[in-house]
């Protein structure tokens, strides 16, 4: 029973995605070391610590409060595997009191591991804080709902990129950074596409829910092409980076991983209007963002390694490798399980 427990708060926590905020944490903290050689493991780990459980909070109020406003138990033209809550409410797996509970607790370690912060390594930190815990409460809950709006694709950029990266570096360097908002610019523009992309397949339940973001309301042809625009502007944000000094040289492996989100934009294209068949399309986008920022982080690994100092050029990459060690496997199992081979099936033949 314990397993069985255990299991079903891991698929309430939406671990795989927590990626978008300890990547951008991880290279805020690795900037700090390259740029100014300044590196405090201690704060380092509390840093990522926060945005993990942060994360986890948000991806559960997000399934509390759009099962509350019905978004979730609204089903159309088949379930997307990769977007939509993770749909343990609708089916009484967990009674949305107790998730609130977990995700209230979360949220409190996560806001006095940010006062903690912002009293030890100063006040920039609590106005962070402050912004980064509004953004993830209210983007599903009342009374400003604004992702529900259409705000809240661009706060997401916003937090999930340069908030965090700043942030990061900012713990360690003591000041603010454009190596930082640069570095992790990219970061942020891709989990633009990321919503965007988990967006086109929940359309219709999204508008008979009421939640108007930005696919709902313009329809998803036009959430096709903010797509392809976004994604494609992540890209030049590592290429203008790196033309402007701000990001090494080296930073341009990351561009790697564009024969991926060219397939990922085909498939997009083929299949917007049928939310099964583009599932790979929105497996393809969470690897797009995951290999481009691992790739970047390497980039700065490599630029920031110092002999003499071990643990400032290892630590970051040590919990990166940990973290991402259960989304590997989450992407690996996917990718070749047989449910995916008849989906990737149709794909193959486009």
């Amino acid at each position: 029973m314990r397993v069985k427990t255990w299991k079903i708060w891991w698929k309430a926590v939406r671990f795989h995605f927590t990626s978008a905020s300890f990547m951008p944490g991880i290279l805020g903290g690795m900037i700090a070391w390259t740029t100014d050689e300044k590196f405090l493991p201690g704060y380092f780990l509390l840093v990522i610590l926060g945005l993990v459980l942060n994360h986890m909070a948000l991806n559960m109020t997000d399934d509390y409060y759009d099962f509350r406003h019905l978004v979730d138990v609204f089903a159309t033209n088949g379930k997307n595997p990769y977007t939509g809550g993770s749909g343990l409410l609708s089916s009484g797996l967990i009674q949305p009191r107790k998730m609130r509970d977990v995700f209230i607790l979360f949220y409190i370690i996560a806001i006095g591991i940010g006062v903690f912060l912002g009293i030890t390594r100063g006040a920039f930190i609590i106005l962070l804080l402050v912004i980064g815990f509004f953004c993830a409460f209210f983007y599903t809950a009342p009374p400003i709902r604004f992702g529900y709006r259409g705000f809240g694709e661009m706060a997401q950029l916003l937090c999930f990129g340069p908030g965090i990266g700043v942030g990061a570096y900012y713990v360690q360097a003591q000041r603010i950074s454009w190596e930082a908002f640069w570095g992790t610019l990219p970061f942020g523009i891709m989990l633009f596409s990321m919503i965007t992309i988990n967006e086109i397949p929940d359309y219709f339940e999204d508008r008979k829910g009421g939640k108007l973001n930005l696919v709902a309301r313009f329809g998803r042809e036009a959430g096709v092409w903010l797509f392809i625009i976004s994604l494609f502007s992540a890209y030049g944000a590592i290429v203008a980076g790196a033309i402007l000094g701000r990001i090494p040289v080296l930073g341009l492996i990351s561009l790697l991983t564009l024969p991926i989100a060219y397939k990922t934009i085909s498939i997009l294209r083929a299949y917007y209007r049928e939310p099964i068949k583009m599932a790979p399309a929105n497996l393809g986008m969470i690897c797009t963002h995951n290999f481009t920022a691992i790739l970047l982080i390497l980039a700065y690994f490599i630029e920031g390694f110092k002999s003499g100092a071990l643990i400032a050029s290892f630590l970051p990459l040590i919990v990166l490798i940990i973290l991402y060690i259960p989304i590997a496997r989450l992407i690996g199992k996917t990718l070749f399980s047989k449910k995916a081979e008849k989906i990737q099936g149709v794909v193959i033949q486009t």
